[in-house]
């Protein structure tokens, strides 16, 4: 019964030792064996693996390829023209023993602040050496490469592997692109009232065209019309001259009633002639009794008989 009592007990602490000697490595990441500080193995297959219990402690470290932004810096191209980029990397631990020793128990925190610093010393220095023209155009893809190339070689150093830097925006700082947007506002205004001033003198010119052609088409309208006007005064003019060809009085008679009709016809109207006016005589002749003509003489008795 004593001996029972003790043996589950005994168990339960070899069971928990044998436990606490195992862990489980994922594919994911690799484990540095601890030993009071010092590196005593490294476990990259994933799967169980072992330690001394209460002795060895397992640091887990991943193994994917990691991202890290870096803060908007502020850089000064070989035209002295101020940009601002903002970056990011793409890295990963190659060296998981060398990382530990680099960072100690800083881990993926003190690496990435030390990252940092070699990423943003090297951009500055590439693209200090070039004009804004180059990191702006196509030829960026090859700064890239070379700050890349140049933050590798430091990175190593903290058994890091830098697998790519990009630079995902370039601009200019706000004070200048304030100064920037002021000129190229002018310039479009510059613009803009170009345009307006060519359209106007077009205007203008289509307008003169325009007046010009009305001008045209009116004297020849004028034209037109004071030509038929004249051939319709001189038919009416040889019909009235062969009126008075053949009926003189008639002529003279229809003439004088037209002009009664203008000079009367217009309501009250007041005419002071001499009564012995020729304008009158129509209207005189009108006043006229009507004597009947003399009958011809009757024929003369024929002689009287014997």
């Amino acid at each position: 019964m004593k001996k029972s009592a003790l043996l589950i007990p005994l168990a339960i602490l070899v069971g928990a030792t044998a436990l606490s000697s195992m862990f489980i490595v994922d594919e994911r990441e690799r484990a540095l064996v601890m030993q009071f500080g010092q590196v005593k193995g490294v476990k990259s297959e994933p799967g169980l693996a072992f330690k001394i219990p209460l002795i060895q402690e397992v640091v887990r470290y991943d193994d994917r390829i990691l991202s890290r932004d870096i803060d908007p810096l502020e850089v000064t191209p070989s035209d002295d023209r101020r940009l601002v980029v903002d970056a990011f990397a793409r890295y990963r631990i190659a060296d998981v023993v060398q990382f530990r020793q680099a960072v100690g128990v800083g881990g993926i925190r003190a690496a990435e602040d030390r990252l940092d610093s070699v990423l943003r010393a090297n951009t500055r220095e590439v693209l200090g050496s070039v004009s804004s023209n180059d990191i702006l155009s196509s030829d960026r893809a090859a700064l890239m490469m070379r700050i890349r190339n140049a933050a590798a070689e430091e990175a190593q150093g903290l058994g890091l592997e830098i697998v790519d830097v990009r630079l995902k925006r370039t601009d200019l700082p706000e004070q200048n692109l304030e100064a920037t947007f002021a000129r190229m506002r002018a310039e479009r205004e510059r613009e803009a009232a170009d345009e307006i001033a060519r359209g106007d003198e077009a205007a203008q010119r289509i307008r003169a065209q325009s007046d010009r052609t009305v001008v045209e088409l009116v004297s020849d309208a004028r034209r037109e019309s004071e030509i038929i006007r004249g051939q319709a005064d001189a038919q009416r003019n040889r019909v009235f001259a062969e009126a008075f060809g053949a009926d003189r009085e008639f002529f003279e008679f229809y003439r004088s009633l037209n002009a009664y009709k203008a000079a009367f016809g217009k309501g009250n109207a007041s005419m002071v002639l001499s009564p012995d006016s020729e304008f009158f005589e129509y209207l005189e002749r009108a006043d006229r009794p009507v004597v009947p003509a003399p009958s011809a003489p009757a024929a003369a008795a024929g002689p009287a008989a014997d």
